[in-house]
């Protein structure tokens, strides 16, 4: 999902196709306001719904040195609770003014008509982001949100468990495969597989080659079952046949969290966000964690997938908002600001986000744990660093996404859980994506 120099792009292809006439279905008219502005006698209040740690302290900083304008932040649970949520509140006409989302979703709500386009109020503000960000939020070659982080990917394991059991960090799949031989000798599994999560699948096809969605000519054309997909395919399944995984819900937040911090399960392939989190909720682990690259396909130089729950988030600012203008400052604020951008940078303080900011080497240090991660701190910089300038560059999010990834979810649940192969999934979705593309009126070719 990236584009343009190396260092953290994201989605351009998206951005440059849809631009093509009959690629995205007829967009709705405008809503009827679903912020709690107030009369003319006090500030304008615009709701803001989100997910990230650290928000609630953003929005009081944000509050405190802003009189005319007022943030009313609801917390979510999650991402994908978030599309459920969004999706009804804009069937109710209800819809916040400001919403947390992240690029694989913004051309999906802009075909549905749920976003304002704001590029005459932050249009100006294109420098001060990196160039993958900045198109992370565009769809048709304009703003419908600004981005908030961008989201270098690696690899964390419990470097007492491998050197206890002579293992090196994977810098191949191969070798992450041939690691979880060994550890489950010792009744340890490799990674986690959650039945609900089939990011994994995603950001594999991305690191490989795929395009699940791209752009012919004045249609989009779907392919689930082409090359890179197949390889990412066929090593998640070895991994699976091979009983290397865990296969936790993420539902119990704290007994995924538990599962690490106790060494049942002994690596992720995580960005510097997902840190926060294993801060939150450790008690016995830390300093025993270190990060490496990805692992890469055997005989490729290293490359960054950046997908699903690993990509950058962005705030948009909803059609139905009767202060679009006050909502995209609002959002340039909270993703500009020096004290929010450390706030939300921290895993401490916020959700360990890197900056969607031209220059966020800055935040590195801030971003990744000490705490964490003990001697293992400053390699990991360089590590985190590094990856920013392998990211993707060529893949694109469909206008069907937020469809496609929940029948993606109910699949992959069964992949998981043994009773269907990744092959069988992916056959599923390439007819399915299709039929759905059509249904909605959008050219699609596949």
């Amino acid at each position: 999902m990236n584009l343009t120099p190396p260092r953290g792009r994201l989605a351009s292809a998206v951005v440059a196709g849809v631009a093509l006439t009959g690629l995205l279905s007829a967009c709705g008219g405008s809503g009827s306001g679903g912020d709690g502005a107030s009369g003319a006698s006090g500030p304008v209040t615009l709701p803001f719904w989100g997910w990230a740690n650290g928000q609630e302290s953003v929005v009081k900083a944000f509050n405190a040195s802003h009189k005319d304008v007022q943030l009313k932040y609801t917390k979510v649970t999650d991402q994908l609770t978030m599309q459920k949520q969004l999706t009804n509140a804009v069937k109710a006409g209800n819809a916040p003014c400001l919403v947390q989302n992240t690029a694989e979703y913004v051309t999906s709500w802009v075909s549905q008509g749920a976003l304002a386009d704001i590029t005459e109020y932050v249009g100006a503000d294109k420098e001060k982001f990196n160039a993958g960000a900045w198109a992370s939020a565009q769809v048709q070659g304009k703003l419908y949100g600004v981005p908030t982080s961008s989201s270098p990917n690696f690899t964390i394991y419990r470097t007492d468990i491998f050197d206890k059991y002579g293992i090196k960090s994977p810098g191949t799949w191969d070798d992450f495969i041939a690691a979880g031989k060994e550890l489950k000798k010792h009744g340890i599994e490799i990674t986690n597989y959650a039945g609900e999560d089939p990011s994994t699948l995603e950001v594999l096809a991305m690191q490989a080659g795929a395009h699940w969605y791209a752009i012919d000519g004045d249609a989009w054309k779907v392919d689930f079952q082409d090359e890179g997909t197949l390889k990412a395919a066929k090593v998640i399944q070895e991994i699976i046949d091979n009983d290397l995984n865990s296969t936790m819900s993420f539902a119990d937040y704290a007994a995924v969290q538990r599962n690490y911090d106790d060494g049942d399960t002994a690596t992720r392939q995580i960005s510097t966000w997902q840190m926060a989190g294993m801060v939150q909720n450790f008690s016995k682990s830390f300093g025993k964690w270190a990060l490496s690259p990805w692992p890469a396909f055997k005989g490729e130089a290293p490359k960054t997938p950046a997908g699903t729950n690993l990509t950058g988030s962005v705030t948009l600012v909803t059609k139905e908002c009767a202060h679009p203008e006050q909502a995209a400052e609002a959002a340039l604020w909270m993703s500009t600001d020096p004290g929010a951008v450390k706030t939300m940078a921290s895993p401490d303080t916020g959700n360990g986000v890197m900056p969607a900011l031209a220059d966020s080497d800055a935040y590195v240090s801030e971003s990744i744990s000490r705490k964490l991660l003990g001697p293992n701190y400053e390699p990991a910089q360089k590590v985190v660093t590094d990856s920013l300038g392998t990211v993707t560059t060529d893949w694109a999010f469909g206008p069907n996404w937020t469809a496609m990834f929940t029948e993606l979810q109910a699949g992959w649940a069964k992949v998981v859980s043994k009773e269907q192969k990744v092959t069988d999934l992916l056959a599923h979705m390439q007819k399915w994506t299709v039929d759905d593309l059509k249904s909605r009126g959008i050219s699609v070719k596949g």
